[in-house]
């Protein structure tokens, strides 16, 4: 949905003149009619591609300023390339996909209003922003010629919060089956934040214990939590057990104060509901399908375990059914069909916690179904944690996708766009690898939508 030029005019009196054949680099900012703010920076020797770029998830009561690349080092190296970047904060923090969209359109408007029609447009984005890059991939196709998305959360709102209930479900079944610890349907955020750390104190306790530690990885491999997710852990060995474990349950903790529970109620005060469930889900084929199955097995007969019952007590326990109209509502918004009108490239970093790369599998079926399969490339950077992409890295991808759209022809192997990386930044060694993820513990695109509904 376009903003009417006429709205937009009214952000423009309080900006200084910048006309499209500006002699020196030109920076506008300030706010849309819906209150987003926006930046714009724009090259003199501007090369006809604008880039929209869609940030990642702000938590509500953050600081929310417009952004227009991922880094200061990527604007610095782009700019002298000739792109032109643009870019909005949302008008609201949170799952704000029904804000990012339109203010991302509107942003375009404005910058087509100042500085003219561009040759290109790509839009690009990080992690939530991905979600958002890949709604305007599939939604405003006419608006665009191609997309990249980066670590994005391109598995869908749906499958996200199915995915992200499953670990809460197993430790609290597991580790804390008699407290009230509510794990959907909050009232506000404060029961969200309570039921968060009542989690949190109980699973910090588990850890201590061979028994809780072997708990927590089963409830990590249900979210495909990688056994090395930060730059700052020390990579355990293939069958270092006890230090995979160890790495994974940082990021539990971090899961239990951020999505499962605060981040979840936001979402579900938007959808005006519970958009998740677990009905009929079956943890013990889950778990066998998870690449962490051996470790979660391992740990289990290292604590005297039976991984068995434990399943048992999993698939018995009373389940979380959701809201049928809160699923639509994220249906609606935040579910793709993987129908791509124009390229996209999607990277990922092999070992992320927060939006594991599996969620790049969902979308491969989603496009794969959908007879859009050839516009869509995926590529891999060896690299623990999310997004943590250099700068060179992130530039080759973003040519790469510029030579699809000269030529036709996509060149994504692991040694074209390391080439393309270093071009872009010799101050660090590229790690595009061949790589292929699992698949994704519980997809849900459109095409799945009437069958996979509770």
């Amino acid at each position: 949905m376009k903003t009417p030029v006429v709205l937009l005019a009214l952000c423009l009196c309080a900006l200084a003149p910048l006309p499209a054949q500006a002699a020196t680099d030109s920076h506008a900012e300030g706010r849309l009619p819906s209150g987003a703010a926006y930046v714009m920076d724009v090259p003199a020797a501007w090369n006809g591609t604008v880039l929209l770029y869609s940030h990642g998830y702000m938590p509500a009561g953050l600081p929310n300023p417009a952004q227009n690349t991922p880094s200061s080092a990527t604007l610095d190296s782009l700019l002298d390339q000739g792109y032109a970047l643009i870019g909005s904060s949302y008008a609201t923090n949170g799952w704000a996909v029904t804000d990012a969209v339109p203010d991302q359109l509107a942003t375009l408007d404005l910058f087509t209003d100042k500085f003219g029609t561009a040759k290109r447009t790509i839009a690009w984005g990080t992690s939530y922003g991905g979600l958002v890059t890949t709604t305007l991939a599939e939604q405003h196709a006419d608006r665009l010629d191609g997309s990249l998305a980066m670590c994005g959360l391109v598995q869908g709102g749906v499958a996200n919060w199915n995915s992200t209930l499953d670990p809460a479900f197993a430790l609290k079944t597991l580790l804390a089956p008699d407290a009230d610890i509510p794990l959907t349907g909050f009232d506000d955020r404060a029961q969200a934040q309570s039921a968060a750390t009542t989690l949190s104190t109980e699973t910090a306790e588990a850890q201590q214990t061979p028994e809780g530690r072997a708990r927590i990885a089963l409830a990590a491999a249900l979210y495909d939590i990688p056994v090395y997710n930060s730059s700052t852990q020390t990579e355990p060995g293939p069958t270092d057990w006890d230090a995979q474990q160890a790495n994974q349950y940082t990021a539990v903790a971090g899961l239990l104060q951020t999505s499962a529970f605060t981040w979840r109620q936001e979402a579900e005060s938007r959808a005006g509901g519970n958009m998740s469930w677990n009905t009929g889900v079956d943890y013990t084929a889950m778990l066998q399908r998870s690449p962490l199955f051996k470790e979660v097995t391992e740990l289990y007969k290292e604590a005297g375990l039976s991984l068995r019952t434990d399943l048992k007590t999993l698939d018995g326990a009373p389940r979380v059914s959701a809201d049928p109209a809160a699923v639509q509502w994220m249906e609606d918004t935040s579910v793709f069909n993987g129908r791509l009108t124009d390229p996209q490239l999607n990277i990922h970093t092999t070992d992320d916690a927060l939006i594991p790369v599996q969620a790049e599998s969902a979308y491969r079926q989603a496009a794969t179904t959908a007879g859009s399969g050839a516009l869509l490339s995926q590529a891999y950077v060896d690299s623990p944690g999310h997004c943590t992409f250099t700068t060179g890295e992130i530039i080759g991808a973003l040519d790469t996708l510029e030579h699809r759209l000269d030529t036709g022809n996509w060149d994504t192997s692991p040694a074209k766009l390391n080439s393309r990386a270093r071009q872009a930044d010799t101050t660090s060694e590229p790690r595009y690898v061949a790589y292929k993820p699992a698949s994704y513990p519980r997809p849900y695109d459109l095409a799945d939508s009437d069958g996979s509904r509770p």
